[in-house]
C-alpha cells in the first residue's frame, strides 16, 4: 500500500532560495504548457505529453533558466498537467497563479532519493541538485521510497516522501455498519449518537485575520508591505489548516477501526459553495447569508473529512458508501414520513405524523445508513431481532430527554 510520509524541513539560505527557483520554473513550465493545449483544442488540433515533452526538452537547450531545475521535475510537471486536462478538461483545469499558488515540485526517481537519519530529531535526504537537506525526524518512513515532494505551506518548506509500506488491505471487518451526517454546527455525527466537532481557529486567530485582511486591502499591489501581510495571513490559517487535517485523520481513524462500513451522503462540496452573485435577481441579503453558509462548510472541511475516510478505510478493511442525500434531513427514521416542518430547529426533530422526538443530525445520520440497505431502529440497535422496544418508557408527565455521547477531540 502506497503512504505519505511528510516532513518539515530545515533548509539553509541557499537551498529555501534553489527551492524557490525551482518552483517558480515549474509553475512557468504548467501556465506555458496549459496555454499551449488551449490554444491547440482552439484551433481543433490536440496536444498531449509526448510532443510537450520533447519542445520541453528542446526548450531546455537554449534556456538558461529552465537548465537550473533538474529535468525529471519539469518532466513531472508536464505529466501532472496532461493528467489534470485528461481529467478535468483543458479549459478548466487553472493556471498557477504566483500569488494564489503554493510552490510545490515532485522528483520522481527513487534511485536518486536517499534518506539518512542523524540523530533522535534530526534525519536528512538527498535530492538531485539540491544536495543532503536537514528534516526534523518525526517517525520512520517505514518502507521502500518510491518519489519526494518538496512543497512549502505558511513560510515553511516541507518534504513528502511516498513510501511503499506492505500493507495489505483487510478483506473482513469485524464492526458494524454507521451513517454519517456532515453539517454546519457538528462536523460529523454518527447514527449511533456520536457527535465529533472541535474550534478550528480561536477568537483571537479569527480576529487578527480579519485585521490582516483589512490591512492586505489597503495595502498597495506589489509593495513589501502586502508581502509581509499575506505571509502573515498564511501563517494564521496554516495553523487553523493544520487543526483541520489533524481532526478529520483522527475521527477518520475512529470511524473506520469502529464500523464495517461508513455511509456518507454524496455531497458535490465545490458545487454547493459557489457564490450566489451570479444568480438571476437575487436580493443582497441572501448573498451574504450564502456566503456565511459557503464559509460553514469549508471550515467544517465535509470534501476533506471524506477524503480522510476513505483514506483511513485502506488500511482497516471499511467499505465507503455514498447514497442520495435528498430528503435525509426531513424524513422521519422511525416511520418515513417526509416532511420539512418535523425539522424544529438545527438540533430538534419532531415528526409530524408519528411524532417521534430525536436530534435532527442523528435522525438524519439513520436515513442515511437506512439508505445505504442497512436497517436502524430506533433503539440504535443495529439487528432486528435483538430488541422489540424502540425507546425505553417514561413516566407520564415527564419531559423526554435524549442521551447522547459527546466525542472530545484531542487539541495539540
Amino acid at each position: 500500500m502506497l503512504s505519505g510520509r511528510r516532513y518539515r524541513l530545515e533548509l539553509t539560505t541557499d537551498q529555501a532560495a534553489q527551492c524557490q527557483e525551482f518552483a517558480d520554473i515549474c509553475r512557468a513550465v504548467w501556465n506555458t504548457g496549459l496555454e499551449q493545449r488551449r490554444e491547440y483544442r482552439r484551433r481543433g488540433g490536440w496536444m498531449n505529453y509526448v510532443p510537450q515533452c520533447a519542445e520541453l526538452a528542446e526548450a531546455k537547450r537554449e534556456n538558461e533558466w529552465l537548465q537550473a531545475a533538474p529535468s525529471h521535475i519539469l518532466q513531472q510537471t508536464l505529466k501532472d498537467l496532461d493528467k489534470a486536462c485528461r481529467t478535468h478538461g483543458t479549459f478548466k483545469v487553472r493556471w498557477r497563479a504566483k500569488a494564489r499558488w503554493s510552490p510545490s515540485f515532485r522528483f520522481p526517481d527513487a534511485k536518486q532519493i536517499q534518506v539518512e537519519r542523524l540523530n533522535r530529531r534530526w534525519g536528512r535526504a538527498k535530492l538531485p541538485k539540491l544536495g543532503w537537506v536537514v528534516f526534523r525526524w518525526t517517525r520512520y518512513p517505514g518502507g521502500e521510497i518510491r518519489s519526494a515532494t518538496v512543497s512549502r505551506k505558511a513560510g515553511h518548506w516541507y518534504v513528502s516522501f511516498l513510501v511503499e509500506d506492505g500493507v495489505l488491505t483487510p478483506e473482513h471487518h469485524s464492526g458494524t455498519p454507521v451513517g454519517i451526517d456532515r453539517g454546519v454546527a457538528v462536523a460529523a455525527t454518527t447514527s449511533t449518537g456520536r457527535f465529533h466537532d472541535r474550534e478550528f481557529a480561536t477568537a483571537g486567530e479569527k480576529n487578527r485575520y480579519r485585521r490582516l485582511q483589512q490591512r492586505l486591502a489597503r495595502s498597495k499591489k506589489g509593495s513589501a508591505n502586502r508581502r509581509k501581510t499575506s505571509t502573515a495571513m498564511n501563517r494564521v490559517m496554516g495553523r487553523v489548516t493544520d487543526r483541520r487535517a489533524d481532526f478529520t485523520a483522527w475521527t477518520a481513524n475512529r470511524l473506520t477501526a469502529r464500523h464495517s462500513v461508513v455511509a456518507l451522503e454524496d455531497l458535490r462540496t465545490k458545487n454547493m459553495t459557489t457564490s450566489a452573485k451570479g444568480t438571476k435577481e437575487q436580493p443582497g441579503s441572501w448573498v451574504r447569508q450564502k456566503a456565511g453558509l459557503n464559509g460553514a462548510i469549508l471550515d467544517k472541511g465535509w470534501h476533506r473529512m471524506e477524503l480522510a475516510i476513505r483514506n483511513a478505510a485502506r488500511s482497516t478493511g471499511t467499505e465507503v458508501v455514498l447514497v442520495n442525500p435528498a430528503y435525509t434531513s426531513q424524513t422521519c427514521n422511525r416511520c418515513r414520513h417526509v416532511d420539512a416542518k418535523s425539522r424544529k430547529s438545527q438540533a430538534v426533530f419532531v415528526c409530524t405524523s408519528c411524532g417521534h422526538r430525536d436530534h435532527a443530525d442523528v435522525n438524519a445520520a439513520k436515513n442515511i445508513l437506512s439508505a445505504a440497505g442497512h436497517a436502524v431502529p430506533a433503539c440504535g440497535d443495529l439487528g432486528t431481532g435483538r430488541s422489540m422496544k424502540q425507546e425505553p418508557a417514561v413516566p407520564r408527565g415527564a419531559p423526554r430527554q435524549l442521551a447522547f455521547e459527546l466525542v472530545e477531540i484531542p487539541r495539540h
